[in-house]
């Protein structure tokens, strides 16, 4: 069968919803120099139309084993290639292989990338770095004054979440396509993948899927990009981008074995200011996370999900009632407590990109409460030396588990300013469902201290009606796409507060490593009890009252030698000091350094075999890949520099 032919079945199959039919109404597609027909009298459906009444509408659109008979009944080579996978097998690392790679004999041809496009819908995107237009050797996208406003805007996170591949730390992408006033550098496509498919439904979805693991393609997920170690890149692959699948439903009365109350329903690529307000105007509450542009239902709540609302309702994936998802054999499942409940229990903690492709997420929510938010902060000065600052800082961890036991949620920082001086920062202590008089009264014993010790502060308090206002004025866009600094985390537990001794270690350990030169960022928070929380998510969260981040900072242009050894000393100097004083305790994956000794321990802490089990069960052919996820120790990615991993080389099996 020629092109022509292969661009006239795939063309009769292109329609994959009612939407699709109507803009493709006599128009045509271009396939080697050949305009090709389509119009509504060709068009037949690449999809099901699934009657459900709990579906989103993008959920209706489901590729079918009918659809892919059809496919096979008019010969279209390669069909295969979409098919379901139903004779899944027990894992076998043996069986595994190298995922293809371009250039090589296996990777799929450009006829083979047509093709699937046609079925898509038109949805495949080749990849463009989101800063080619700085560079000539990208001449069709060679573009001065574009280039400027991507240099001007490259930290915000909004420009780079609405990018199909872009994502926000790109240190572990490769740094190969980083904006730049000199149009001669080189930009490559490094980590970014080599096509992403822009899904608005199911069937997109399941086709990528099937495509991906009958192909052997590497395989990653995108939503908003904003994980630390660059899960939604890979070289080679082919991504799936979930940002578009954004419908919200309401449903007030929500009925389950285990719940019955208001819910809501979210797509994936529903990010945290969409829902946020949404809920206000519900007149409900949703626990979701600090930052704007976080994907409320991908990998935040595949990880855990901490929130503002933590240490009073608990963690985002202990809301969770209901989980669409494609799993890796392309079959589109409901994940509850009543159906595929062990799936269920891997997706709510168990980590993003590693048992399939959420679609959406249905949570319980919460009554409008008032919020009120504090902030100030205090520094060494001709007044206040450095011994007196520290003990300042030590008065405050005094009252961490009092704080959070009251439903406090406080983001702080401290960080060395010059030769012996330093600075503390509250912003903010945010307090839901307290008043102004119940803020002051809680802080009231350290502030004592603090003027006991002459510090002086200027707290800024103010009270919100609701959750939405209070977040909207106190949590600024997230700055991103810096290539200059690496973190990791650990999870302190509330058993280092049991007595003086532990908790002088603790504060110790953590000033040390900021006289060292490291940057102090930390949340006082818990994850509150709660009914729900029978679910894979990290179990030192559950015994935590301070989730702290270290980072180390280097400058623009330090050398791969320094910037690997600035790491190292990152992972295993100052985080051992903090892991000696909390041994047993964990780290959240989600914003945790990607070289963390014993992952499996610090992420997924006794939760681990039960799911590596899972992940062998669902995804015995190894299609769901993330640095640090569940199984991804038996791959390896080549050609890596000891000390900065990043995704620019060839996925292949240990």
């Amino acid at each position: 069968m020629g092109i022509s032919s292969y661009a006239r079945v795939a063309a009769s199959l292109l329609a994959l919803s009612t939407s699709v039919i109507s803009q493709s109404t006599n128009a045509t597609i271009n396939v080697d120099g050949e305009a090709v027909a389509v119009n509504a009298s060709t068009l037949s459906s690449a999809a099901a139309v699934v009657s459900d009444a709990g579906l989103l509408p993008s959920e209706t659109l489901q590729l079918t084993d009918a659809v892919l008979a059809n496919l096979t009944a008019v010969e279209l080579q390669n069909a295969s290639l979409f098919s379901f996978d139903d004779n899944a097998t027990t894992f076998d690392k043996r069986s595994l292989s190298c995922k293809v790679f371009p250039g090589d004999r296996a990777y799929p041809s450009t006829v083979v990338w047509r093709i699937f496009d046609l079925l898509l819908g038109n949805r495949l995107i080749k990849t463009v770095p989101l800063a080619a237009p700085c560079y000539s050797a990208w001449p069709a996208e060679t573009n001065a004054a574009l280039c400027t406003t991507i240099t001007n805007n490259w930290t915000d996170s909004y420009m780079h979440e609405a990018d199909p591949t872009s994502i926000m730390w790109p240190l572990y992408q490769g740094r190969t396509c980083m904006p730049t006033d000199d149009p001669s550098d080189t930009c490559t496509l490094g980590g970014y993948p080599s096509y992403a498919v822009n899904v608005s439904n199911v069937a997109q979805i399941q086709l990528a899927v099937n495509f991906a693991r009958n192909a052997n393609l590497r395989l990653v997920v995108k939503n908003t990009g904003h994980d630390f170690n660059g899960k939604s890149a890979g070289a080679g692959a082919l991504s799936i981008w979930t940002h578009h699948l954004n419908e919200i439903t309401y449903i007030p009365s929500y009925s389950s074995a285990s719940y019955s109350g208001k819910a809501v329903k979210m797509g994936a690529g529903v990010r945290a200011f969409e829902i946020y307000a949404a809920a206000r105007d519900l007149g409900v509450t949703v626990v979701g996370g600090e930052g704007r542009t976080v994907g409320v239902a991908g990998g935040f709540l595949a990880g855990g999900g901490h929130s503002p609302l933590s240490s009073l309702y608990g963690m985002a994936a202990d809301q969770a009632l209901s989980i669409e998802v494609v799993t890796p054999d392309g079959r589109f499942v409901t994940a509850s407590l009543e159906k595929n409940s062990d799936l269920f229990w891997a997706l709510r903690g168990g980590g993003g990109s590693t048992f399939g492709v959420v679609v959406s997420v249905t949570v319980r929510v919460f009554p409008v409460i008032p919020v009120t938010v504090m902030t100030f902060s205090f520094a060494t000065s001709d007044n206040v030396t450095s011994t007196t600052f520290w003990e300042g800082v030590r008065a405050y961890f005094d009252y961490f588990v009092t704080y959070t036991d009251a439903g406090i949620y406080a983001y702080f920082s401290t960080f060395l300013t010059g030769v012996d001086s330093y600075s503390f920062g509250m912003a903010p202590f945010f307090a839901p469902n307290k008043t102004i008089a119940e803020v002051e009264e809680l802080t009231a014993p350290w502030f004592a201290r603090l003027a006991a010790l002459g510090i002086t502060i200027t707290p800024v308090v103010n009270q919100y009606d609701d959750y939405y206002s209070a977040w909207w004025a106190n949590f600024p866009l997230e700055t991103v796409g810096i290539t200059t600094i690496k973190t990791a985390s650990r999870l302190f537990p509330k058993s280092n507060w049991a007595n003086d001794t532990s908790l002088n270690a603790t504060f110790d350990a953590i000033k040390t490593t900021v006289e060292l030169g490291g940057s102090f960022l930390a949340f006082n928070i818990k994850a509150a009890d709660n009914d729900n929380n029978d679910n894979s998510v990290n179990p030192a969260w559950r015994e935590t009252c301070l989730h702290a981040i270290l980072a180390t900072v280097w400058t623009a242009t330090t050398n791969d030698t320094e910037i690997i050894a600035a790491s190292e000393t990152l992972t295993y100097d100052w985080m051992q000091k903090w892991r000696d004083v909390s041994p047993g305790a964990g780290a959240y994956m989600s914003e945790a350094d990607i070289a963390e000794p014993d992952f499996q321990q610090a992420f997924y802490g006794t939760n681990y075999d039960r799911l590596y089990a899972l992940k062998q069960q669902y995804d015995p052919k190894s299609l769901f890949y993330a640095p640090t996820g569940v199984g991804s120790e038996n791959w390896y990615i080549t050609g890596q520099l000891t000390g900065l991993p990043t995704q620019n080389g060839r996925l292949c099996p240990v």
